[in-house]
C-alpha cells in the first residue's frame, strides 16, 4: 500500500484551518532531499508555519509537500520529502499528529540519524543491550 502520511497531513491542515488555527509542521531537516532554511534548523529539525498567511503555492503531493516562503525576508523555496515530516499540529492548542515510521521510510538510527527511545526504555543502561534496542511484543 502506499503511504499514509500524505493523506493525514492533508486532512490535519485543512483541518486546523477549518478549525481557525495556525498549522505548524515539524520537520526531520537531515533527511536527503529536504531543502529549508538552513540557519533555522534546531537539533536536526526545523518548525515550519504552513498557513495561507504565511506561505504561498503550498502543495501536498503524494511525495513532497512544497511552497515558497521568506525566511528572515529573503525569498526560498522550500521542499519537504514527506517522509521528513515528523508531525502536524495547531499553534494555538497543540492539537495534531506525530508520525511513527513507516516501511520503506529512512532508519532514524541509522547513519546519521538519532537515538531515540523506544516504549520500555527506562534509559537505564542496564536495562537494554549495548548496540541496537530491539522490540518485543507484549501480550
Amino acid at each position: 500500500m502506499t503511504s499514509s502520511r500524505p493523506y493525514l497531513v492533508r486532512a490535519f491542515n485543512e483541518w486546523i484551518l477549518d478549525n481557525d488555527c495556525t498549522p505548524y509542521i515539524v520537520v526531520d531537516a537531515g533527511i536527503q532531499g529536504v531543502q529549508v532554511p538552513t540557519d533555522h534548523v534546531a537539533n536536526g529539525q526545523i518548525v515550519l508555519n504552513i498557513s495561507p498567511g504565511a506561505v504561498r503555492g503550498l502543495v501536498i503531493g503524494n511525495g513532497a509537500l512544497e511552497f515558497s516562503a521568506r525566511f528572515g525576508g529573503v525569498p526560498m523555496q522550500v521542499f519537504i520529502p514527506l517522509q521528513a515530516v515528523m508531525a502536524v499540529y495547531a499553534k494555538e492548542n497543540g492539537e495534531g499528529m506525530v508520525f511513527g515510521s513507516e516501511p520503506g521510510s529512512p532508519d532514524p538510527e541509522g547513519p546519521g540519524g538519532k537515538d531515540v527511545d523506544k516504549p520500555g526504555d527506562s534509559g537505564q543502561s542496564g536495562d537494554r543491550p549495548t548496540g541496537r534496542p530491539t522490540l518485543k511484543v507484549v501480550k
